[in-house]
């Protein structure tokens, strides 16, 4: 073989090796993400039960095209704590008693899924962020950017995307 014919194949190898290296680098990023559906999108609005709420201001998500469907009851969101929708991209906490809260449940950090809500925080399994669940901020990085809040409303005992 000679020099030219080669150089040839040995640039193919490359290029094969850097196509795959980039669609596995791909798949292990929507892979990180932990959610089938997109971030929620719109504007927000949040409602203590029984209350009449208000609206979310800027920088907050809504619910997207699922607006009405029932998340969970009141009862199963527990106090100082919260629960992860997976399946609905959103997390709900309930901060003190009748004050319900909804954020994104992608982590700023690297997009990976929260797991759950212990003592007040929304904590990411990935690398160890943890959110502030009456308001999303960031408590412990390395994330740098708050949960953005989403659209959520309570009636009576059952909580809906809004």
């Amino acid at each position: 073989m000679t020099g030219s014919q080669e150089t040839g194949r040995l640039f193919g190898r490359r290029t094969v090796v850097a196509a795959v290296g980039a669609a596995g680098v791909a798949a292990a990023l929507t892979a990180c993400g932990g959610s089938d559906s997109d971030s929620p999108s719109g504007t927000a609005a949040e409602k203590p039960a029984g209350g009449t709420g208000g609206t979310g201001g800027a920088g907050e998500t809504g619910s997207g095209g699922d607006a009405g469907a029932v998340l969970a009851k009141t009862a199963d969101i527990p106090e100082g704590g919260g629960k992860v929708f997976a399946d609905k991209g959103l997390v709900v906490t309930q901060p003190t008693a009748g004050q319900f809260k909804a954020f994104s449940s992608k982590c700023t950090h690297q997009g990976c899924a929260v797991k759950d809500v212990t003592n007040g925080m929304i904590n990411c399994p990935c690398h160890g962020s943890m959110f502030d669940a009456t308001d999303g901020s960031v408590k412990a990085g390395p994330a740098k950017t708050p949960l953005p809040a989403s659209a959520i409303k309570v009636e009576g005992d059952s909580i809906t995307l809004a």
